[in-house]
């Protein structure tokens, strides 16, 4: 069964607010990558490549509280509401496909489920009551 746990989007204080979580539940972080460790960090301007692509914070049992600086350089426009998704952890490629089928019907994909350079199957939406989710199936290591 899948595992869903939030995922936040901030305006280029992720790693502050996280830090901040992190004094809060205590713990490590599972993963702090950056947006200048991505294969178009070239691209990107200097002043966000140390910004945080993603983070991700085991808070209670079994459930992962995870951001990303989701700034304006890149074309990202936060508002209260964009600024959090559901981000759903299946166990297999086959319910990924499932749920995000679902779940997506009527409402408006952003970005099709497709294989990232993360190693993961992904892909996001907003479904047609206006909630955000992400799919986030983790290929099994090789």
């Amino acid at each position: 069964m899948a595992t869903i746990n939030p995922y936040l989007n901030f305006p280029g204080n992720t790693e502050e607010a996280f830090n901040f979580y992190k004094s809060v539940f205590g713990g490590e972080f599972l993963m702090l990558q950056r947006f200048k460790d991505t294969p178009d960090a070239d691209k990107m301007p200097p002043d966000v490549q140390n910004m945080v692509m993603h983070v991700s914070l085991p808070i209670g049992n079994g459930n992962i509280l995870m951001a990303t600086d989701a700034v304006e350089q890149m074309g990202f426009h936060l508002t209260p509401g964009n600024n959090i998704y559901i981000c759903i952890s299946p166990d297999s490629k086959e319910e990924a496909d499932r749920l995000f089928s679902g779940l997506s019907e009527g409402g408006k994909i952003s970005m099709p489920l497709q294989d990232m350079f993360w190693g993961a199957y992904y892909g996001d939406f907003t479904d047609k009551f206006g909630i955000k989710w992400m799919v986030n199936y983790m290929h099994p290591s090789k």
